[in-house]
């Protein structure tokens, strides 16, 4: 009886939002200690990663995490620290999908990773700038780019509130929030969108 309750609260959750997301796509809910933001997945244009995402978010991975590097006209960057810098442990890397064609602009959500080209694990960030230096380019490392997998269709407020946060440094690590962002709570919401939604004045431009 419980989790039908919960997969009828998600299914409401879905059908009331005024967001701008194809039917097909899964989407996610981050709870922050800054407000909410929905994310809609590319499962089409990123299967790769958009499974691990939402492994992560399933297995509750992302609770308690926060976004450990904020640098504004940029990009928010979370998914891998808890408070204290603490980093957590993750599942081997995955396959880096930025050839899927799909660009780095303000409010989508890319994998981040080293200069290694397939290095990526849980850690994510949100672009708050057209990135355009960040997508593919050629096979070479420097130039291979970072794979968007979603974007935000609802809290680009939050999102922006969240990059104009003070930040400092903390040991060797710059760009640190001087208050922790927190992510509360990851979570996927199944059920499929209706096609009159409409998107909010918060929702991310895909201009």
């Amino acid at each position: 009886m419980i989790n039908k309750l919960w997969i009828l609260s998600l299914a409401l959750m879905a059908c009331t939002l005024k967001i701008d997301a194809d039917p097909k796509n899964p989407i996610v809910k981050l709870h922050t200690s800054k407000g909410d933001i929905f994310i809609e997945l590319f499962a089409d244009k990123a299967p790769i990663s958009v499974k691990n995402f939402t492994d992560y978010v399933e297995e509750g991975f992302y609770n308690g995490t926060i976004f450990h590097r904020v640098i504004p006209g940029f990009m928010n960057q979370g998914g891998g620290m808890l408070p204290g810098l603490v980093q957590k442990p993750t599942k081997p890397p995955i396959k880096n999908e930025a050839t899927n064609g799909v660009a780095n602009k303000r409010g989508t959500v890319a994998m981040a990773r080293t200069n290694v080209i397939d290095s990526a694990t849980s850690q994510f960030f949100i672009n708050t700038a057209d990135n355009g230096f960040l997508d593919h380019k050629s096979t070479n490392s420097t130039e291979y780019g970072y794979a968007v997998f979603g974007k935000v269709i609802d809290g680009i407020k939050v999102v922006e509130d969240i990059s104009k946060s003070p930040t400092h440094w903390v040991g060797p690590y710059g760009d640190v929030p001087v208050e922790n962002i927190v992510i509360i709570e990851a979570t996927l919401i199944k059920a499929k969108q209706s096609k009159d939604t409409t998107p909010s004045k918060n929702a991310a431009s895909s201009k």
